[in-house]
């Protein structure tokens, strides 16, 4: 049986040849594409599990590329692989629609780690069956759907979980060891920062339906907490 597919959107040839046979050497069945239309073309076709995609392409900004992408692949993961290092610019990359992202250059064990994080957590939304509410908020988790007074809010995935993860242990303090653990995976190698980056959007979200963002409360050096009252 094949593995999760996997799509990487590199332009370098040599970069996007060597991932896709790292890809395949770990059981992932993989595809590479140069450019973005030709990614388009093979997503549409066949929606990958996961993609890999490089911001800096030759005939479409990445971030477009990204949004359009999300726009039609609404359960795909997309994990950004990007040389830009500016805190706004990952920012626009996940506004966009990325779950996640990479800053170049990055060791190949970490990649695989995320991979693994991302598609196991995608597994374990598809089989669940609860619901989650607190107030005028409700989660649906097995059509990973979030609700504030029955008016449906846009959350990308890891904002989706996140949310889920704190509204789970409502009124408690989960902090972000625990979040980072479970909502990207005990291996985590990259900045605590992306947490914070990803709360950020979650806050203006809410906010943008009507919820008071300071529902999710910072504790300064332990974590954060979602408010029932």
């Amino acid at each position: 049986m094949a593995g999760p597919y996997v799509l990487v959107v590199e332009d370098d040839e040599v970069i996007g040849t060597e991932l896709a046979e790292a890809l395949a050497a770990q059981g992932y069945e993989a595809d590479w594409a140069a450019t973005g239309g030709d990614a388009l073309d093979r997503a549409t076709g066949r929606a990958p599990d996961l993609i890999l995609l490089d911001l800096g392409l030759p005939d479409v900004d990445g971030v477009t590329l990204c949004r359009r992408l999300r726009t039609v692949l609404r359960d795909t993961v997309i994990v950004v692989l990007t040389a830009r290092t500016r805190e706004f610019e990952v920012v626009v990359a996940l506004d966009a629609g990325a779950d996640d992202y990479l800053t170049k250059p990055f060791r190949l064990t970490e990649l695989m780690a995320r991979l693994r994080a991302h598609l196991r957590r995608r597994g374990a939304a598809r089989a669940g069956e609860r619901l989650l509410s607190s107030g005028r908020l409700t989660l649906d988790l097995a059509a990973r759907r979030a609700t504030y007074a029955d008016t449906e809010i846009a959350l990308r995935p890891k904002e989706f979980d996140l949310l889920a993860r704190l509204v789970s242990s409502a009124g408690e303090v989960v902090t972000r060891e625990d979040l980072i653990d479970q909502v990207w995976d005990v291996n985590w190698f990259g900045p605590t920062k992306t947490l914070d980056v990803h709360i950020s959007a979650l806050r203006r979200k809410l906010a943008q339906h009507g919820a008071d963002p300071g529902n999710i409360t910072t504790l300064r050096g332990r974590g954060y907490r979602y408010e029932t009252g």
